[in-house]
């Protein structure tokens, strides 16, 4: 199943695709769909090479006029191909499997009405799974896709969808038609795209700036369109629209622009040309908070960005894969603040994206940002923070650093240059170079070559007056990697004002590097009550704290005038606990003491979701019931205090009902279920109720008759999810040992519900249920990454890792796990280390904790 950048290489210096014209009969079952391929390709005559095609079945395999045995040139992976022509025409016809595992062509049944929903993924290695082709970014081609499906489904695809022909009898009874597809420009596989079943839409349109009107469409299952907030989804793209055309001096590059919400989606969304697929967990058909309303903002901001930035340009090999991803992550954020009404989206890019980054950038599995993509599993298992989250972070500071109107100039230069070609990160620093008129192959080498984090802080002296004698920021880095890198950063100074609020009184623009860097300027200037260098958040760094400017912090957090700064200290805290540098029961104090004053609803997501990190994890075990009842108790106070029908009061209730273990602690979550108790303003609808049940298995209040009574109430896709979560969360041996038998050994759930099982397997009160599967998971992990697709094994590897039994022995075990691991299993090895390191730091927190 792997591709190596080599054969990639080789396969590119011979051919050169030219088209794709693909026929798919959805209408055989359940198990299968027909694939039929003919691609027209150059090569090198006399040149042997392959074209990949995962199939159940090859009929047939005929290149120029000539069949070839599928059985000898077939091994369900790849086809070979011998003797090549200058020109080729290749067909292939075969049956391919459908998927439930979120990878390729996904099937998905609807529990409501029993409608058949099919979507495709194909990032990174998964067209394949739909039809014959040379799977690499670089062999762009053209794509015409003809689809037989049920009469009364909807398809879609990259191109508009055509008006379907005739409707005439299936082999099932049911009517047929046939979509044919007009060709898509040249494209990479990856961004094609198939979706069909009865979908239903909503439609409007948008002007382009070269004068089109351009379609737009958004879609989602028949039962949740009573729920789909079109309007706003339409909203943002318009606005999308209008500010990346501005900024990219290019018009939007495609004839339409459909947004599909999807069943079962692994990510949070896909950037296919003109059909984007979206998580739908996006649809909300219950309350939700503010943080998921604007995560969804920034993830269509995030896919329109691709249309120009990975679409139209595509990288040349996936070692550029984080700049695809990076680019789009700085301008959704970029054209939030600057285009839509979530203006504080850079608070949210600090609090979520850059602890993120900052979290990946600290494991034994770090990686340079341009990191080496020797083959497909290299790539899969390089979708993480060091990608997404660092990358985009150092993107902002590469912004900075050649400043924002240069930065834009030489990207509207790299797409009138490149478009509709490939392209490699050099291709868009030429551009940035001539822009700028600054020299980034240092900067490039400094930061996009290596890995890890500096650490920046300031070191002053003052006068018995408070004057300012001295200002320096002193930079440091780890021995593991200990690159001095270059910053653009301010330096902000904060004062209590009349109203003892924290304002900004002084901001210093400047350029960091080497181990200490003079701030003259600054000398003279009264000493503020709070120094915060990194002011601003241009710059990828750890920032720690002076005495006096911690002290202001901890008694003011609260009390900073604008949500950035906070989030800057909020970061700083957490990292010194993650670190083990103050003790976590201290960062405890200092979430539950602030956070009912944040107003940023993603700091507060973010900031609940590391309370319970750290109360599961970096308390010292001998006071971990006593501090974790003490802290879930403050989160019901928080409920109760803050405005009713508030967005924190949800979040409150919500990190309540997952924490609570104490008899008066569910005694409320069932009161909360059943009526008996409420809250001003909350109101207890279907998703929250879910919470709650799951609260109450979990502490052994509810069986599974009362889990199907509930999912009676809700026999939706959600609810079935919730379900199986609650199902694996019933606190007994038998109850645990059958949510195994189901993840583990049989292993026949979607990757949906698997999420969900695992999930609720792991969420224990008492974790000695969990002692008997540590040996199991080691023994079972090999054969689950050897068995099955990179996305359920990752599940299983990553979230049944025995981490809640927080002991030397936990590690120890790891350490001999990994010893025994054959060179060539490196995805299982580093999802293996990262495990590790999340026990080995929990165990120096708690240390530094007692």
């Amino acid at each position: 199943m792997n591709l190596t950048r080599a054969e990639a290489r080789d396969r590119a210096e011979l051919i050169t695709v030219d088209s794709y014209e693909v026929s798919l009969d959805l209408t055989r079952g359940s198990e299968v769909f027909g694939s039929t391929t003919t691609v027209r390709f150059s090569a090198v005559p006399g040149a042997d090479t392959f074209i990949d095609a995962v199939t159940r079945t090859v009929h047939s395999v005929t290149l120029n006029g000539r069949s070839l045995d599928p059985a000898t040139v077939s091994d369900g992976v790849r086809i070979q191909l011998a003797d090549l022509a200058g020109q080729n025409e290749l067909t292939v016809v075969a049956d391919a499997p459908y998927m439930n595992t979120g990878e390729g062509l996904h099937r998905f049944v609807d529990p409501v009405d029993n409608e058949v929903y099919l979507y495709t993924q194909f990032e990174v290695p998964d067209s394949r799974r739909m039809f014959a082709v040379f799977e690499q970014p670089d062999l762009k081609a053209t794509f015409a896709f003809t689809i037989t499906a049920p009469s009364h489904w909807d398809v879609i695809s990259n191109s508009p969808t055509p008006v379907p022909g005739e409707a005439a009898p299936g082999d099932d009874g049911g009517a047929r038609s046939v979509w044919t597809f007009a060709p898509t420009p040249r494209l990479s596989s990856y961004v094609t795209a198939l979706i069909a079943g009865p979908y239903q839409s909503v439609r409007s349109e948008v002007a382009s700036s070269d004068g089109r009107v351009i379609p737009l469409g958004v879609f989602a299952r028949k039962s949740l369109m009573q729920y789909l907030d079109a309007d706003n989804i339409f909203e943002l793209t318009r606005q999308g629209f209008g500010f990346f055309e501005a900024q990219f001096g290019c018009p939007y590059p495609f004839e339409k622009y459909d947004q599909l919400f999807v069943p079962e989606f692994n990510a949070g969304a896909m950037e296919n040309a003109g059909a984007v697929t979206i998580l739908e967990g996006y649809v909300f058909r219950s309350k939700v908070t503010g943080a998921q309303i604007e995560r969804r903002a920034i993830t269509v901001l995030h896919e329109l960005a691709h249309m120009w930035f990975g679409d139209l340009v595509t990288m040349r090999w996936w070692n550029d894969l984080w700049l695809n991803e990076s680019f789009a992550e700085y301008m959704s954020h970029l054209a939030a603040v600057e285009a839509t009404s979530f203006t504080s989206a850079w608070t949210t890019f600090a609090s979520v994206e850059k602890s993120w980054a900052y979290r990946q950038d600290q494991l034994p599995t770090t990686h340079p940002i341009f990191a080496e993509i020797n083959d497909l599993q290299d790539v899969e298992v390089n979708f993480d923070g060091i990608t997404y989250a660092k990358g985009a972070s150092v993107l902002r500071q590469l912004v900075a650093w050649v400043g924002p109107e240069q930065f834009m100039a030489g990207v509207r230069e790299y797409f009138a240059k490149h478009s509709w070609a490939n392209t490699e990160l050099r291709d868009l620093m030429v551009e940035l170079e001539k822009a700028s008129g600054r020299d980034l192959d240092s900067w490039g080498r400094q930061w996009l070559e290596t890995a890890g984090v500096n650490t920046l802080a300031p070191e002053l002296e003052a006068d018995a007056d408070g004057t300012l004698r001295s200002f320096s920021i002193v930079q440091t880095a780890v021995d593991d990697w200990p690159t001095i890198r270059p910053h653009r950063l301010a330096v902000g100074f904060y004062n209590l004002d009349a109203d003892s609020k924290l304002v900004r009184v002084h901001r210093e623009e400047l350029d960091v590097d080497g181990e200490r860097t003079d701030v003259p300027s600054l000398v003279g200037l009264k000493q503020p009550d709070l120094i915060l260098v990194n002011d601003d958040d241009l710059a990828y760094a750890k920032v720690r704290l002076d005495p006096e400017s911690l002290a202001t912090a901890t008694a003011h957090l609260k009390d900073f005038k604008e949500s950035l700064p906070r989030t800057l200290v909020w970061n700083s805290a957490w990292d010194a606990a993650r670190d083990g540098e103050t003790p976590a029961r201290q960062y405890v104090e200092l979430v539950l003491s602030n956070v009912a004053a944040e107003t940023d609803s993603s700091v507060i997501l973010v900031q609940l979701r590391q309370l319970a990190t750290t109360l599961n994890f970096y308390i010292a075990e001998e006071h971990r019931e006593a501090t974790t009842r003490a802290a879930v108790d403050r989160l019901w106070d928080l409920a109760q205090e803050v405005a009713g029908g508030s967005d924190a009061q949800l979040q409150f209730v919500k990190s309540f009902a997952l924490l609570a273990g104490s008899e008066s602690q569910l005694d409320r979550v069932a009161g909360l279920l059943d009526g008996s108790l409420t809250l001003e303003g909350l109101t207890v609808d279907q998703d929250l109720r879910w919470e709650l049940v799951a609260s109450l298995v979990a502490g052994g209040r509810l069986v599974q008759r009362d889990i199907d009574a509930e999912l009676e109430r809700d026999n939706t896709a959600s609810g079935q999810n919730a379900a199986a979560l609650a199902k694996a969360a019933i606190p007994t041996a038998e109850a645990k040992a059958a949510a195994w038998e189901s993840i583990v050994v049989k292993g026949e759930l979607s990757n949906a519900l698997q999420g969900s099982a695992v999930a609720g397997f792991m969420r224990v009160l008492d974790r000695t249920l969990l002692e008997p599967y540590s040996e199991k998971y080691f023994a079972a992990v090999p054969g689950i990454v050897a068995t099955r697709t990179h996305a359920l094994a990752q599940q299983i590897v990553v979230g049944l890792y025995p981490a809640l039994l927080t002991t030397q022995a936990t590690v120890d075990r790891t350490d001999g796990f990994l010893a025994s691991l054959p060179p060539e299993s490196a995805a299982l090895r580093r999802m293996m280390l990262e495990n590790r390191d999340g026990v080995a730091r929990a165990l120096r927190a708690r240390a530094a904790d007692r």
